[in-house]
């Protein structure tokens, strides 16, 4: 080897080692998203979708592996090994108000009677409100939010007002203000993890769940519920996250390409969701079950002073206001 061919070949060594030191090939990763939905749900889709984006936004050096079906983890589970930092990224919700309380704007009852009021608190001032303080308080990070169909509740016998109810039995989420909601109205709700839901049904440990269309036909409960009742009792959005730590890691440059790929995953869920919720509901039907009209003005009106009263008090003011529109 000649002197100048070793001269060469040392340079090259030295500007590959200053790029690796100035962070170009440090940050080439693997985000680890994990969610509770099934690779048919528009949620897993637009997962994939962000997957897709980021990797063409990064040339391939941030790459996104999406683990459906609780298959890394429950949601608390994976919001607890985010502040640990032993996973990147999920998508969750309400169940943050474990954390930081005006996550349970969220869901609130009743408080949202269409998908344009909701989403003009999700992307307004109180939304920004309680994306900081998801991250001030539980160190996970929303980066875009997906829109959930009305949540109905499914039994084995038709269920029209709360009068009907009678210690009914049923699986909420972890969620306070669902348990205190639905003991107002006269159940006997039961926190759980979604993934025992399925068999807690077959087995009678529980009479009912609560839902969005979406999960109740990718979790096949069609197969243990014969009704859906249209309670439509929460309207809904859900956030894509990631955790804190990764966030504060990535360069500015990367932080923007994140955000990129979250807001076309946005896009491209919204336009899923809004196209599914009908096919999803002649699905149901064509697999036996029973759809149900609910006196919502009734069951509006039965959970309203628990909704309030169940609220953390910071938020109470948004939520008689939201009541009031």
């Amino acid at each position: 080897m000649t002197l100048k061919t070793t001269m060469k070949s040392l340079a090259a060594g030295l500007a590959l080692a200053a790029l690796a030191t100035s962070g170009a090939l440090a940050q080439e990763l693997t985000l680890k998203l994990g969610h509770l939905a099934n690779e048919q749900n528009s949620w897993h889709k637009a997962s994939v979708k962000f997957g897709e984006e980021l990797s063409a936004l990064t040339d391939g050096r941030i790459a996104v592996e999406v683990f459906p079906n609780d298959s890394l983890g429950r949601e608390m589970d994976l919001i607890n090994g985010m502040q640990l930092g032993t996973v990147e990224m999920t998508i969750t919700g309400e169940s943050l108000q474990n954390w930081a309380p005006m996550a349970a704007l969220l869901a609130v009852p009743y408080a949202y009677t269409s998908l344009e009021q909701m989403d003009e608190v999700a992307s307004g001032e109180i939304g920004d409100q309680i994306e900081a303080q998801v991250i001030e308080r539980a160190q996970v990070r929303p980066i875009a939010y997906f829109a959930r169909g009305p949540r109905n509740l499914t039994s084995n016998r038709a269920i029209t007002s709360p009068s009907e109810l009678n210690g009914f039995r049923m699986r909420v989420p972890n969620v306070p203000l669902f348990v205190d909601t639905w003991s107002a109205l006269g159940a006997a709700p039961t926190p759980m993890a979604f993934s025992e839901v399925f068999t807690s049904l077959q087995n009678g440990t529980i009479e009912g769940q609560e839902n969005p269309l979406a999960l109740i036909q990718s979790a096949s409960f069609n197969e243990v519920q014969s009704h859906v009742n249209l309670t439509e009792h929460v309207r809904s959005w859900i956030y894509l996250t990631i955790s804190e730590q990764v966030w504060s890691q990535l360069s500015e440059e990367d932080q923007g390409h994140v955000m990129t790929a979250a807001a076309a995953a946005q896009e491209f869920e919204r336009e899923q969701f809004l196209a599914d919720e009908q096919a999803i509901r002649d699905d149901l039907e064509a697999k036996g079950m029973n759809f149900v009209e609910a006196d919502t003005a009734a069951f509006a009106a039965a959970a309203q002073d628990a909704v309030i009263n169940s609220v953390d008090e910071s938020i109470r003011p948004i939520v008689e206001d939201l009541f009031a529109r």
